[in-house]
């Protein structure tokens, strides 16, 4: 009878190990968010174009060099798209990047769910959208960032830009951003430098840098310089940014 009651305890030992999460995740050396643009100014079309965009750019095998070479080899990655202060979506969840096989499970699985985020800018509910995100994932990332990308730096609804902005840097997390000024893709705002509002008013924490895609041409490019400078991290960002 001992014995019985011995072996039907480790059984259930055993189930409640296999049934269990994990108690420590694998370390990466960076947890980022793509945070792209899907709102009103921007047609099922651009959305298209936009998601191939950053599919080429994740599989680019310069971006797979960058991944191998930092401190743990991999990174961790959600692409979100987001619209009006209700209407933030996740595309692909929280994947690990370490190679080229993974990268292109990725590119594959962005490219395959129909648009769910629409609406007018609410860019300060996009920004504490994707901060919940890095801090509810239980990933142990070396450093988090929110890459975000738009065609304007209006802001008509849900919480201000400014307190949203500070809330993130607070928590630790770096902000950087994508200028989109190509007008076949989504447009260029006529009233105001798109670059200057950027980093005046949506980019910061330590290097953070913006980036500029300026034709329909240069897009995917723009994204692949951008995510090499995100996942090396390091100093003089904005400098290397013009470089690339």
């Amino acid at each position: 009878m001992p014995g019985h009651r011995i072996s039907r305890f480790l059984l259930l030992c055993a189930a409640f190990m296999i049934c269990s999460p994990a108690a420590a995740q694998t370390p990466v050396s960076l947890e980022l968010v793509l945070l792209a643009d899907a709102t009103g100014s921007i047609d099922d079309a651009e959305i298209r174009f936009q998601r191939e965009g950053y599919a080429r750019a994740i599989t680019d095998p310069s971006v797979i060099s960058a991944i191998r070479n930092t401190a743990y080899g991999r990174i961790a990655l959600t692409y979100v798209e987001w619209g009006d202060d209700t209407s933030q979506d996740v595309v692909v969840n929280w994947t690990e990047i370490d190679s080229a096989t993974s990268a292109g499970s990725f590119a594959d699985a962005l490219l395959v769910p129909p648009r769910r985020a629409f609406g007018r800018n609410a860019i300060g509910a996009a920004l504490l959208f994707a901060k919940s995100l890095i801090q509810d994932n239980q990933i142990e990332g070396f450093r988090r960032v929110i890459d975000f990308s738009a065609d304007s730096a209006n802001n008509w609804n849900g919480p201000p830009i400014e307190s949203a902005r500070q809330e993130v840097i607070d928590a630790g997390i770096v902000i950087n951003g994508l200028a989109i000024l190509c007008r076949h893709c989504s447009g260029r705002p006529v009233s105001y430098d798109l670059e200057k509002a950027f980093w005046r008013d949506i980019v910061g924490g330590p290097g953070a840098f913006v980036i500029t895609a300026d034709s329909l041409a240069t897009f995917a490019d723009a994204v692949r310089r951008k995510l090499i400078l995100e996942i090396a991290g390091g100093q003089s960002h904005q400098r290397l940014a013009n470089r690339q």
